[in-house]
C-alpha cells in the first residue's frame, strides 16, 4: 500500500510539474509577444507545440503572430515567407482541433493579408473563401465575439473598397463588443482578442 501511495503522489507531482512547464512557457511566450519580441514568443510556442502534440493552442498563437505581423509588409518576399509558415501552424492546428471557429477565423485572417498586400491580384481568388470561413465559423459559433468582430472588419473593408455604406457592419461590430463582455475563454490561454481592436474600429464608424 506505501509503495501504492508513492507510486501515485509521483504520477502526481510529475503531472503538475508538466503543468507547470506548460504554464510558464506560455506566460513567457505571452511576455515576449507583449514586449515586442514576437520572433522569439513565436519560436517559444513553436517549441511548446512540439511538447505538447495535442495541444493546438500553441500552433495556433505561433501562426497569429506570423500572421498579425504580416499586414503591413511590402516585402512580397518576406511576406510569403510568414504567410507560408503560419499556414503550415494552421494546419497541424486543424488537424489537432477540426472544426475549430477560432482556427477558422484564423485561416480567413491569413487570406485576408493577402489580399490587403494586393486585391488585384488576390481578391478575386481568397475573397470567396473568406466569407466561408466565416460563415462555417458563425455556424458552429454564433455568440463567439471573434467570429462576429473579424467577419465585420472584413465586410468594412470591402463595403470601403466598393464605396458602400458601412453602417450595417458598424452594428455588427457593437453586437460583438457586447459579446465580448460576456464571453468566457475555457482556459487562460485559450483566445481572447479582439475587444480593444473592435473600439478602435466602432471610433472611425462614429465619425
Amino acid at each position: 500500500m506505501k509503495k501504492l501511495i508513492i507510486i501515485v503522489t509521483l504520477l502526481i507531482s510529475g503531472f503538475v510539474s508538466a503543468q507547470t512547464n506548460y504554464d510558464k512557457g506560455m506566460q513567457k511566450a505571452f511576455e515576449l509577444w507583449s514586449t515586442n519580441q514576437a520572433i522569439e514568443a513565436s519560436n517559444l510556442f513553436e517549441r511548446i507545440a512540439t511538447a505538447e502534440p495535442d495541444n493546438w493552442l500553441p500552433l495556433y498563437y505561433a501562426a497569429q503572430i506570423n500572421i498579425t505581423s504580416s499586414f503591413g509588409e511590402r516585402d512580397e518576399q518576406k511576406l510569403s515567407a510568414k504567410l507560408k509558415k503560419a499556414q503550415n501552424l494552421i494546419n497541424d492546428a486543424t488537424a489537432i482541433s477540426k472544426e475549430n471557429p477560432e482556427i477558422l477565423v484564423l485561416q480567413a485572417l491569413l487570406h485576408t493579408a493577402w489580399v490587403a498586400f494586393d486585391g488585384a491580384t488576390y481578391g478575386m481568388t481568397l475573397s470567396g473563401k473568406v466569407v466561408e470561413l466565416y460563415t462555417k465559423a458563425n455556424m458552429l459559433a454564433p455568440k463567439n465575439p471573434r467570429v462576429v468582430y473579424c467577419k465585420a472588419e472584413w465586410d468594412i473593408g470591402g463595403a470601403k473598397y466598393f464605396g458602400q455604406d458601412t453602417t450595417p457592419f458598424c452594428k455588427d461590430l457593437q453586437r460583438s463588443l457586447e459579446l465580448f463582455a460576456n464571453f468566457k475563454p475555457e482556459t487562460v490561454f485559450h483566445p481572447n482578442w479582439g475587444a480593444d481592436r473592435v473600439k478602435m474600429l466602432l471610433e472611425s464608424c462614429e465619425k
